[in-house]
């Protein structure tokens, strides 16, 4: 597999922009180490350009005839190799060669159909779509490993999608160019397209791992058996005879879920698996001494109060890092795997030895160079840990990894070759 070409740009004006993208694009395609003719291309973009859409996506398919097919969407911010545009005109793209029978595009005129196997897939989705927490996981389950990777549309104006497939749309939809709101859309990939795919958390506990005892839809009303209120306002040292300081605190709080198996153990640890979801707290119930969270809670779901923590988060980011390159390096290192790996970063470039072919980063709106200490610092990390390779991707209005929605994550998939 070869390296995907990649481009990123911005500009007050998108045409500027996507004039520089692909020239970007087209300088990598005439390279012998990246792909000369890739069929399908990520596409992200930032609101700035949200209302010039369809007119980007004529346009680059336009000058790229030999993509056929495209998938992306919008976000506040957007993600390349190294750097992160937020609250900024700006595009990113990235052309992936993949074989034509591992991977399919899909949307609302171009569902999923029962001919193609899918094994993984990256998934976009409007925030505002009824049932979304279902839908993720109905879709999931129409996956080999039950493994999506991708997020939630982020946007001040409007939330697009872009899904475009060669194979074409069903009967009645023939007019759609592309670019949609609403609903999921996507690129489906089957087992022929090797990936690997790690989840970051940007929480730490503060507490301990307590279980779900009682509860009423998204109020938790028992924790171990205590009134769940009585446990938050111990565990954070306030009460609400001095309401002003207890709210500030509480605001600050959210609580990690793990929704635990039968037979299960409370495992406590100071910091959170891929297997916690991080919701709000929206509300308290003194009367009822219970807490409400931004998601309905099942007695027996395992509970931690938390906080974003930015050395664990910049540690953790690293950790997930190491862990793909780790995954991929084999046990004995060739001469030109061995040389790429130990250029220094000023002298690195995206290199086939490295068998990450390219890579999709999807970062929470709340997270971001800011919270890692400066313009791009995310991007930057995941550069200095993963090595240069070629990177796309969107700051989310939440992240879509297995079948469950995330707050305050990073999802980082890489596109690799699957040689011993």
């Amino acid at each position: 597999m070869k390296l995907f070409p990649h481009g990123h740009a911005t500009h007050p004006q998108w045409r500027m922009a996507a004039g520089l993208v692909l020239a970007q694009l087209r300088a990598h395609m005439a390279l012998p180490d990246y792909a000369s003719a890739p069929a399908l291309g990520l596409l992200y973009i930032t609101d700035h350009y949200a209302a010039d859409a369809q007119d980007i996506l004529d346009h680059l398919s336009g000058e790229l005839p030999e993509v056929t097919d495209w998938s992306g969407t919008v976000g506040i911010g957007i993600a390349a190799n190294n750097v992160e545009y937020v609250d900024e005109p700006a595009l990113s793209v990235m052309l992936c060669d993949l074989p034509a029978d591992q991977y399919r595009v899909f949307s609302g005129v171009a569902p999923l159909g029962l001919g193609f196997e899918a094994h993984t897939a990256l998934v976009h989705a409007d925030a505002n779509t009824p049932d979304l927490t279902e839908l993720v996981a109905e879709m999931a389950q129409r996956t080999d490993t039950g493994y999506l990777f991708g997020g939630l549309a982020s946007s001040r104006s409007r939330s697009v999608q872009f899904a475009v497939g060669g194979n074409g749309n069903i009967k009645g939809h023939g007019a759609a160019r592309g670019v949609f709101s609403g609903g999921l859309s996507g690129v489906a990939f089957g087992g022929g397209v090797p990936l690997v795919s790690r989840v970051t958390q940007g929480c730490q506990p503060i507490t301990a791992t307590r279980v779900v005892t009682a509860s009423d839809a998204n109020l938790v009303l028992e924790l171990d058996g205590e009134p769940a209120l009585d446990v938050l306002l111990r565990d954070l040292g306030v009460n609400l005879e001095q309401p002003q300081e207890a709210l500030g605190r509480v605001r600050a709080t959210l609580v990690g879920l793990t929704r635990a198996a039968v037979g299960d153990a409370v495992v406590r640890t100071a910091h959170f698996g891929s297997d916690v979801v991080v919701r709000h707290i929206i509300g308290l119930d003194p009367t009822r001494k219970g807490v409400a969270i931004g998601d309905n809670v099942e007695v027996g779901t395992r509970l931690a109060f938390c906080q974003r923590n930015v050395a664990a988060a910049r540690a953790d980011l690293v950790r997930i890092c190491a862990e793909i390159r780790e995954e991929l390096e084999p046990e004995e290192l060739s001469v030109e795997l061995a040389t790429a790996l130990a250029a220094p970063e000023a002298e690195s470039a995206p290199h086939p030895a490295r068998r990450i072919a390219g890579a999709v980063y999807v970062s929470c709106t709340g997270r971001g160079g800011n919270h890692f200490g400066g313009p791009s610092a995310e991007l930057q990390i995941v550069r200095r840990a993963l090595g240069d390779v070629p990177l796309v991707g969107f700051f989310a209005a939440g992240e879509i990894a297995r079948q469950n929605l995330y707050g305050y994550t990073g999802v980082l998939t890489v596109f690799t070759d699957a040689r011993p």
